[in-house]
């Protein structure tokens, strides 16, 4: 895409973002377009899945410790609702923009249709460093931040959850705000809280779990067998690290893990616990001795049965592509694998397992949570564990049988499930007025 007509197409003919830096939403537009074939009479509708229906930027004011008045700028994302209220992450990162929030947003409207959850997609973000500021001028930010969005937000509207900066203390102060503006208690306005104001057991580790779920169904699958295997895991937060130490349990062998301060290896085996612990104490792996430190570029050639990819889009671009030497890659993060990587990766024989299908265990238990809230009925963990491990396992072999049938990747395969089911609804409903 190298002149202004194609880079405008690129970004879907939207004039507020910029043709000329065009990722990730590009990406998604594209991901969308490889399924255009595959619609038969929904074709019609597909320019729907490349206009968001409601985008709202807002600026953030807090008074800082110092006395200074700061701004922040924030977003909210609804890709579509066709299917039910909106279900989305809210995001707290110093290079969070309108661009990667849009993309995020229509992940998770694929992500919520290819499960088969009653949900639209949509995403939020702060432009915030949670390091930077202190706890007291966060609690301010999330505070004025949910504030301004209220006006799009509630328990039938559109329900955000944890997503990279945030946590379960993020939540529960963003379900105090709403409660607080809306004059009574409403639990149901976010998943991922404490399990005290309504979290739900099971919800911290989901998607670590949602992720070791469905790279054991990919070994199934390959007869690759989880135990003894090599696994390389890319971001060491909640998701990477709950997958890592699912795998290491069963026997797996996590030889090298990565965070933002660096990535490590240990051919004979990583001691997954002790570097949780590490984590725990310190903040991020830097320092972590039970390992020798190796250069990312490096880090992403190791030979490995399972790479899992957990830290932030974009990561796995045409060149590391090119270089890298697993069986398996596993989306733990949303949108980690470029369209030129992945076609490279499908040509080489690597089996991707995508962001929609991979990640999709922390959106399911938010679901269960949501049911949970409204019904003021909690299940326990055994329950929540179970009916998670059914609907991922069901979604893994309905986009397997649709890859084998069209001969698809296991991405474009999602994708047609889930465009099917979105543009779906968006006809039977029609349109309004």
């Amino acid at each position: 895409m190298n002149h202004p007509m194609d880079l405008t197409a690129a970004v879907g003919g939207l004039s507020y973002l910029n043709p000329h830096a065009p990722e990730p939403w590009a990406s998604f537009v594209e991901q969308i377009e490889r399924v255009r074939p595959y619609l038969g009479e929904l074709e019609r509708w597909i320019e729907t899945l490349k206009h968001p229906k409601r985008t709202l930027i807002v600026d953030v004011p807090i008074e800082r410790d110092d006395g200074t008045v700061a701004h922040y700028e924030g977003y909210r994302v609804q890709h579509n609702l066709s299917r039910g209220p909106g279900k989305g992450g809210i995001r707290f990162h110093p290079a969070v923009t309108l661009n990667e929030v849009m993309a995020l947003a229509g992940w998770m409207t694929v992500k919520n249709a290819a499960v088969g959850l009653p949900f639209g997609g949509a995403k939020g973000g702060i432009r915030v460093d949670p390091a930077s500021v202190s706890k007291g001028e966060l609690q301010r930010i999330t505070r004025r931040f949910t504030s301004e969005i209220g006006l799009i937000i509630g328990p039938d509207r559109d329900i955000p959850a944890p997503d990279v900066g945030t946590n379960a203390m993020t939540m529960a102060v963003m379900m105090d705000t709403y409660s607080m503006n809306r004059g009574g208690t409403a639990t149901g306005v976010v998943t991922g809280k404490p399990i005290a104001l309504g979290g739900s057991l099971g919800r911290q580790e989901a998607t670590g779990r949602g992720v070791y779920i469905t790279a054991r169904e990919a070994g199934r699958r390959l007869h690759l067998p989880i135990e003894g295997a090599r696994v390389v895991v890319q971001g060491f937060g909640n998701v990477g690290g709950t997958g890592a130490r699912l795998f290491h349990e069963v026997g797996a062998k996590v030889i090298a893990i990565g965070d933002h301060t660096g990535t490590w290896l240990n051919e004979g085996g990583i001691d997954i616990p002790a570097a949780l612990a590490h984590v725990a104490a310190h903040g991020a792996l830097l320092g972590f001795a039970g390992a020798e430190p190796i250069g990312i570029e490096d880090f992403w050639g190791l030979p490995c049965e399972f790479m899992v990819p957990a830290a932030l889009e974009g990561q796995i671009t045409a060149a590391r592509a090119e270089r890298m030497r697993a069986r398996v890659v596993v989306e733990g993060a949303n949108g980690p694998t470029t369209p030129a990587a992945d076609d490279i990766l499908t040509d080489r024989g690597i089996l991707v397992v995508p962001d929609v299908l991979a990640n999709a265990g922390g959106v399911t238990v938010s679901y269960f949570e949501w049911v949970q809230d409204f019904s003021s009925f909690f299940w326990t963990e055994d329950e929540i564990n179970a009916r998670l491990e059914r609907i991922m396992v069901q979604a893994f072999d309905a986009i397997w049988q649709v890859s084998q049938d069209k001969q698809v990747s296991l991405r474009t395969a999602a994708f047609i499930i889930a465009c099917h089911r979105v543009l779906e609804a968006r006809a039977e409903r029609g349109l309004y007025p």
